[in-house]
């Protein structure tokens, strides 16, 4: 087996997987959750949704959170929920992964949130109004620098290797981890830790969600999230954190790593088109979509299935089927969309449904979408609505995001299964 790539790059092993979700923090738990195809949501519980004008509100939350296994008191105190998240998640994608600690080798974390830490940006000006300067928590410059899952990861681990954040909105979870990937590819690392994590379930993130008008006004919380159904009407706000362990396929194998998944292709592109809404004629999405799949060395045919970014609102997932279209001409593969099971959890969501679809192809099916009933002639894709067997093949991770981010994954089955 070649350990470099068809542009003699090295090859990019994934060895490890870590998340925290709303369906707890096990790989496979998550996995038989996607399975049934039933959404997680509920009514939002994490504060009274009458304070920013509506009576009810649909929410994947996080129940039960303990960092304590993890983490210090010392820590968990001078930490946002969001960098917690995420040092939970690192923790279990490394164990997994089972790294030695060589010191003769460059270890990286990347890390990404799309909206940082809003647990603390909500409380400290609260607190500094009600209370003054001398109430403000002295560490709250720390508390809410994007860098801080990054450098909390690099400290608790110990890898002293490169230490970045990465923010592209929603696409940020899938954009780090194919600079990850650049990262073992370019020679600069052996092995990195690359993933987001996200905690938006806070009045103000959720009032400026509700006044773009971007949230599901369903008032059965385990209907609202629909990705592609005709009857979508927006999405359902989640939470949350996954990271990949990923490392040099010469190294894993040298060291007898179980390899789950190659990163074979990666590609990012910007609509420059709109603040907040999708090029309607998904020509940015559609160019990311083709160059990933060339940076694989694939053709569009060698495309198993598409793990689509399917946020359930009207336009995105309406430009994301015409960008699909596009650069599949002679008709796009099977689709799936997690965000029907787990919500969207804005930054974090591209890393964890990286997880969902190195599931996917270890365990050879493609989950289903969520609530999709009734097929929306304006998307007219292959929508998968019941679990359904595939043979391995490479997966199209995408990932759009506010400000016309576009990313995309292509992710191939270990060496063993093809």
């Amino acid at each position: 087996m070649s350990l470099v790539d068809h542009k003699g790059r090295p090859r990019v092993a994934v060895t490890g997987l870590g998340l925290v979700t709303p369906a707890g923090d096990v790989p496979d738990i998550n996995w038989k959750q996607l399975l049934y195809g039933e959404s997680l949501a509920d009514r939002l519980g994490r504060f009274d949704p009458r304070i920013i004008g509506k009576d009810h509100l649909a929410a994947c939350e996080i129940k039960d959170f303990d960092a304590t296994p993890y983490m210090s008191a010392r820590d968990i105190r001078q930490s946002d929920l969001f960098a917690q998240y995420a040092l939970v998640a690192a923790v279990k994608a490394l164990h997994q992964a089972g790294t030695p600690s060589d010191k003769g080798r460059v270890h990286a974390v990347v890390s990404a949130s799309a909206a940082a830490a809003t647990e603390s940006w909500s409380t400290q000006p609260a607190v500094f109004h009600g209370g003054g300067p001398a109430r403000v928590a002295a560490m709250t410059i720390p508390l809410l620098m994007p860098n801080a899952p990054a450098q909390l990861v690099a400290r608790l681990t110990g890898r002293n290797g490169p230490c970045l954040s990465v923010g592209t909105s929603s696409a940020s979870g899938t954009t780090v981890i194919g600079e990850g990937a650049r990262l073992i590819r370019d020679g600069s690392c052996d092995t990195v830790l690359a993933g987001a994590s996200e905690a938006p379930i806070v009045p103000v993130m959720v009032a400026g969600l509700a006044r773009l008008g971007t949230l599901s006004s369903n008032a059965t919380p385990s209907l609202a999230s629909r990705p592609f159904d005709l009857n979508r009407d927006g999405l359902v706000l989640s939470e949350g954190a996954a990271f990949l362990h990923l490392e040099r396929m010469d190294h894993a194998l040298s060291r007898g790593a179980e390899v789950l998944a190659e990163i074979s292709g990666y590609a990012q592109t910007c609509d420059a088109y709109h603040l907040t809404a999708p090029h309607p004629g998904g020509v940015g999405a559609a160019a990311c979509i083709t160059a990933a799949v060339r940076d694989a060395g694939l053709a569009p045919a060698d495309i198993g299935f598409v793990k689509a970014h399917g946020t359930s609102t009207k336009l995105n997932d309406r430009a994301e089927a015409t960008a699909l279209r596009l650069a599949f001409p002679q008709g796009p593969p099977p689709v799936t969309a997690p965000k029907g099971v787990l919500g969207h959890s804005l930054g974090a969501a591209g890393a964890i449904e990286a997880v969902t679809a190195v599931l996917a192809l270890r365990h050879r099916t493609i989950p289903p979408v969520a609530n999709h009933t009734t097929a929306d002639p304006e998307v007219d894709l292959d929508i998968v609505t019941e679990p359904r067997s595939i043979q391995p093949a490479p997966v199209l991770c995408n990932s759009f995001g506010f400000g016309g981010h576009n990313a995309c994954l292509v992710l191939a089955p270990p060496p063993n299964c093809r």
